[in-house]
């Protein structure tokens, strides 16, 4: 395999719904704005490519009933994106014990984790350290993690966090 190549990426793309995980994975995609997107239900499979790397995204539903599918995928995923809705204080802490839950699975144990502190042009929203410090992210010592204050509509924030992650996941 030449060095010219380009690698692969599987990526999880999680959090709860309505976080906003399809519509950073649009983004990443194409430069465009998104148009209006579903839910997603179960979860769905994106492959695109982004300079040298193709991504596989698995992006998985965060309604309740489906949150538990999320651990089937640990075991291929080379990163994980955490996606949080900064104005949904009220469900903060359900997002950070799911993060907690799933950080203690030994299969993402070296797995570095984006998470993309998302709709911060919402009135009301947090800013990315006051998420920072609702999810807890100053106690996770065992990866590499970085949060990015994010816009899905507008792109702000999404390209800094795939540079970042792709820096990360570098064999």
């Amino acid at each position: 395999m030449g060095s010219s190549s380009s690698r692969q990426l599987k990526v999880l793309v999680v959090g709860l719904d309505n976080s906003g995980k399809s519509t950073i994975i649009s983004r990443m995609k194409a430069a465009e704005a998104p148009q209006e997107i579903p839910p997603t239900p179960g979860f769905q499979v994106e492959q695109f490519k982004k300079g040298k790397v193709d991504f596989t995204m698995f992006d998985m539903s965060g309604a309740g009933k489906y949150r538990n599918l999320w651990e089937f995928y640990y075991k291929n995923c080379q990163a994980i994106i955490f996606v949080v809705d900064s104005a949904d204080k009220i469900r903060m802490c359900v997002a950070k014990n799911e993060l907690e839950t799933m950080l203690k699975s030994p299969e993402l144990k070296p797995v570095p984790l984006l998470i993309y502190a998302n709709k911060m042009d919402l009135p009301g929203a947090m800013n990315y350290a006051q998420v920072s410090e609702a999810l807890g992210l100053a106690t996770i010592a065992d990866r590499e993690w970085n949060i990015f204050p994010s816009n899905a509509l507008s792109g702000e924030g999404i390209d800094e966090g795939v540079t970042w992650l792709t820096e990360k996941t570098k064999e």
